[in-house]
């Protein structure tokens, strides 16, 4: 097991931003870098940006990605992440979790787990 932490973007609290184990990369939840209130798509890029970039730091990125769960401030905001979740992803279709909530940390509207495969055994 293998403990990653970005020192250019260093967690919040007592976690690992992700944990290798088993040529798998699991991903703590990614909130949003800036938030921009009400703007809803900008926080959704940030956080698939924020989460592959995590990603490639441990050895695999978001094209790798096996499993992913999007929580979500509002069910009205559904389609505009899933636009933007294709939009980022293509043709790449990991299984998929979204589920709706009232109201997330520091007033974010979107948070991102994700679990990739490794694209090397390290």
């Amino acid at each position: 097991m293998e403990f990653i932490n970005d020192p250019n973007n260093p967690p919040a609290g007592h976690y690992s931003q992700a944990v290798i184990a088993n040529g798998l990369v699991f991903l703590s939840g990614v909130l949003p870098a800036a938030l921009a209130p009400g703007d809803f798509e900008n926080q959704v890029r940030q956080v698939l940006a924020k989460a592959n970039e995590i990603l490639v730091h441990a050895g695999s990125a978001l094209d790798h990605a096996v499993q992913c769960t999007a929580y979500i401030v509002g069910v009205e905001h559904w389609p505009d992440f899933n636009r933007v979740y294709m939009e980022v992803l293509g043709q790449h279709k990991p299984a998929r979790t979204v589920v709706p909530v009232t109201e997330l940390h520091y007033g974010s509207l979107v948070e991102l787990q994700v679990v990739a495969a490794l694209r090397q055994t390290r």
